[in-house]
């Protein structure tokens, strides 16, 4: 970036401050907003970003955000209510998921014949997980249904730690086949997984009970209570990484163990947490449209458009609708978990490690495909998760005599959700 880059994007955060408000009464979201600046202030006339140099700084940028986000998402999960209702984010994770990816390879091999076998799953890998942040009215309308709302949250917080270590092990066959790499499977799960996991437990332990120790003998102030919030997913997600582990499933473990150690004082010592992820988020998206978005545009065809398409509707709905069989869910709840997998940040990070540490002539195309998929669900599931949230909300409400007994009726068991700077005035735009 040039000396005028960073100027520019305080400028533009400040900018969208000043209308935040009004913005938040509308369909138009934070993403949406920050992409298309984003679009605009790297265009190559007005030379204010060096795309070479900003992919690796938008990479620890994307993980960073990742990281806050995923902490925050996860203190807010309702562990008890998790327990009742475990059943919807373990066929999400455990059967829509694998057919996911299954669904994402067979449309990359289809339309793309460069891909081989190993490089369209690491493609559809790429593409897997889910952003809660970017469809945030539908996990935080309390008018839906608890189980729905939390299921989708952890289905988020969950899969892409789940597909780091399948990430790892496609593009390590996909570069043995061209002679350079080797590969040790069960390895590679245990470590991401194991360490994810035991790392994130760790951190999120010691965080709490620091909060809880101190704050009881008045030891701690309460800006420093904010500051552990942050200190605590930041050690989960570098010490994990350091260790070969998944910092994902480290920042989203962290942030459960934290919520369940810590009790009340966790939602009250979050908020410097969750403004730091809005404003990385912002920065993040913002990057994204200059560095990513705006090289893409002369690189679409119809072949990306179609996959980028596909990704977002069949090859999610249909594995969620297959993971639901035998749930006894109404079709209309169905179609609102499977459209409500919005492709975010993880996948931002994912594309731009295979970018940085693989020499697969075919991550330029790949490359391609994610960025024109992630900016697509940014406007088509940003423009639709108040309407559908509310849609779906009045829905359940018009049949509330017909819940009794069926999946989608879960006793009320709310989860603290994440507060935007400024609250949205009613349940959706005016």
């Amino acid at each position: 970036m040039n000396e005028w880059a960073l100027p520019t994007i305080a400028v533009l955060l400040i900018g969208y401050g000043a209308l935040s408000g009004r913005l938040q009464s509308t369909v138009v979201t934070q993403a949406m907003v920050f992409v298309a600046l984003g679009l605009l202030v790297g265009n190559r006339v007005l030379d204010l970003v060096d795309v070479d140099a900003a992919n690796q700084f938008v990479r620890h940028l994307a993980e960073a955000t990742l990281g806050l986000v995923l902490f925050t998402d996860a203190v807010r999960v309702n562990l008890g209510a998790l327990r009742r209702e475990s059943a919807l984010p373990a066929r999400l994770l455990g059967v829509g998921l694998p057919l996911t990816i299954v669904a994402g390879t067979l449309t990359g091999l289809a339309l793309f014949p460069q891909l081989n076998l190993w490089t369209a799953a690491a493609l559809a890998t790429i593409l897997a997980p889910t952003d809660a942040a970017l469809g945030l009215p539908v996990v935080s309308n309390k008018r839906l249904p608890s189980r729905i709302r939390q299921g989708l949250n952890v289905e988020s917080g969950l899969n892409d730690g789940v597909c780091v270590p399948l990430l790892i092990i496609f593009l390590t066959i996909a570069q043995a086949e061209e002679g350079v790499g080797h590969i040790e499977p069960l390895k590679v799960v245990l470590e991401e997984i194991g360490f994810g996991t035991i790392g994130g437990i760790a951190a999120g332990a010691l965080g709490a009970l620091v909060l809880r120790r101190f704050v009881a003998r008045g030891w701690m102030e309460g800006t420093w209570q904010q500051i552990n919030a942050v200190a605590t997913p930041l050690l989960a997600y570098t010490v994990d990484v350091a260790l070969g582990g998944s910092g994902s499933m480290a920042a989203f473990t962290a942030g459960i163990v934290f919520g369940a150690v810590a009790g009340d004082r966790a939602e009250h010592s979050t908020f410097l947490a969750e403004q730091s992820g809005e404003l990385l988020n912002a920065v993040t998206f913002l990057l994204f449209g200059a560095v990513l978005l705006g090289p893409a545009l002369g690189e679409l065809d119809w072949r990306v458009a179609l996959y980028a398409v596909g990704s977002l509707t069949v090859v999610r709905m249909l594995p969620v609708a297959l993971a639901m069989l035998g749930t006894g869910m109404r079709r209309v709840t169905v179609g609102f978990l499977g459209w409500f997998g919005p492709r975010g940040l993880a996948s931002i990070v994912f594309v731009l490690i295979l970018v940085e540490q693989t020499e697969l002539p075919e991550r330029s195309l790949m490359l391609t495909v994610v960025t024109w998929t992630v900016a697509l669900s940014v406007y088509a599931h940003g423009l639709s998760a108040w309407p559908g949230a509310n849609r779906y909300a009045d829905w359940y409400a018009a049949h509330a005599k017909d819940h009794a007994g069926m999946p989608e009726s879960v006793p009320a068991t709310e989860q603290r959700v994440r507060v935007p700077a400024l609250p949205r005035q009613g349940e959706g735009p005016t």
